[in-house]
């Protein structure tokens, strides 16, 4: 059990506040603040990131999409070179997962990656940033532009 409060946070600002020699305004009104409770501050990169359970449904899914089996077919007689398929048949484009446009596996990843604990509402530009380390499926900054824009608290 903790004797301290614990604030958790996705933010990288907060990180080196308690380092630093010359701290900006703000950054003097957050320690003004902080310094009269008994508080720790730990830091947690975000990061959108779904479940194995998920990541194992978009493997097997993949070939469902017509655009993913051409792309396929393309990589195994050398047409492409961005994409790549691994030793366990899985499609990569330059190095993320190719999400099937089936059965809503989409609109579900983006709803499960926009509701993680750290994300706090990441937007339209990090949440693309984040997914496409990851992921990749044609139209996918369009997807994502119109996903972010449907929530209001973003």
């Amino acid at each position: 059990m903790q004797d301290k409060n614990v604030a958790s946070y996705a933010s990288r600002q907060l990180k080196h506040v308690f380092t630093q020699k010359d701290l900006n305004l703000r950054q003097r009104r957050w320690m003004e603040l902080l310094k009269d409770y008994d508080i720790t501050i730990q830091y947690h990169p975000a990061s959108i990131e779904v479940s194995a359970t998920f990541i194992e449904e978009i493997k097997a899914k993949q070939f469902e999409d017509e655009n993913l089996n051409e792309l396929k077919n393309n990589t195994v007689i050398g047409k492409t070179q961005e994409t790549t398929l691994d030793a366990e048949g899985v499609l990569s484009f330059k190095g993320s997962i190719c999400v099937p446009r089936v059965d809503n596996l989409i609109q579900k990843l983006l709803t499960e990656s926009h509701g993680l604990l750290y994300s706090i509402h990441p937007g339209v530009t990090k949440m693309y940033q984040d997914l496409k380390r990851i992921y990749w499926w044609p139209v996918m900054k369009k997807d994502i532009a119109e996903f972010v824009a449907k929530r209001q608290n973003c």
